[in-house]
Order: C-alpha cells, then structure tokens, then sequence
C-alpha cells in the first residue's frame, strides 16, 4: 500500500486549482467549497509523496469542471462515451495538458447513483461523496485501474487520502 505521509523531504509543488462547479441536479449537500476540498486534498497529499516514476508527474495547475448530474445525463454521457447504457457514479474526461503544464479535466458525479450506492452500502452519503470526488481528481491527474498493478496503486492512493480525512477504506465491506 502506499502510504501518503507529510515527511520533512518535499516531493514536488502542490499544483495550483481551478475548480468550476456546475450543478445540473440538485445536491445542496455538496456545496462547492466542500467538494473544493476534496480536490485540494488530492493535490496535497500526492505532492507530499517523494517522486515514484510509477506514478504520473503532477501538472504545474488544475483546471477542474466537476458537473453534477442527474440520472438522464448521466446514462446519456455513460452511453456516448463508454457505450455503456446506464448512469455510473462518476465520470471523467481528461483533456491533457496545455503548454503552461495546465491539466484540464472534467469529473461529472451522478448525483442519483450516488445517493443510490451510498445507502445501498450502508455508508454516509458525504463519505462516499468525498471517495468519488477524489477517484475522479485521481483520473483528471492520469491515473487508472485498466490493470492489475495501477488499480492496486490508484485504490492505496485513494484510502491513504481518505484516511487523512478519517474516512474508512472504500473498498472493505464493513
């Protein structure tokens, strides 16, 4: 598991964040300063880790757009983009890097599903809020789970992050 640790030795600059929220489905639970948060929170946490070439550079800045949508857009951009028909919990669509080291991505959360999955496992709906917001900023920085050792490394990420915030691992079934 990799450990995310505030150690003296610092690993690289904490890129800077630009975040638009934009609220196509209500979710008054989540406002922006809370999910600004979050992102922020993946942005620390993965500068304070010391420089690994397994695991993508962080960009100079973040230009984030995280859309909240309802389950109808949901399954339209799930179906147009992943040719998959149903709504999923998040999305993300990462648009590179411009020439000043921007990462430009967008993370869109199904505000239904979430709410959905949240109390189908038992878990408080701001937890697990706070777990998809930081797998989508995790994506929007070039991380994935397409195989066996980047899932490994994407999930330890994940439940290093969350804990600092004192939230349980995602993945467990307690």
């Amino acid at each position: 598991m990799t450990a995310v640790t505030r150690s003296s030795r610092a690993a690289s600059a904490i890129p800077s964040l630009s975040l638009v929220v934009q609220y196509a489905a209500t979710a008054s639970e989540l406002p922006r300063w809370r999910l600004r948060r979050w992102a922020e929170r993946v942005l620390r946490d993965l500068a304070a880790l010391p420089p690994d070439p397994a695991r993508p550079a962080l960009p100079a800045a973040l230009a984030l757009t995280l859309r909240l949508v309802d389950t109808a857009e949901g399954r339209e951009l799930n179906l147009a983009y992943r040719e998959r028909d149903y709504a999923t919990n998040v999305l993300t669509f990462d648009y590179g890097d411009t020439p000043d080291g921007t990462r430009h991505a967008d993370v869109v959360l199904c505000v239904p599903v979430l709410r959905a999955e949240a109390a189908a496992q038992g878990k408080p709906l701001l937890a697990h809020a706070t777990h998809l917001v930081t797998h989508g900023t995790l994506h929007a920085l070039g991380y994935d789970h397409e195989d066996d050792d980047e899932a490994r490394l994407m999930e330890s990420l994940e439940i290093a992050i969350l804990a600092h915030q004192h939230l349980p691992n995602p993945y467990t079934d307690d």
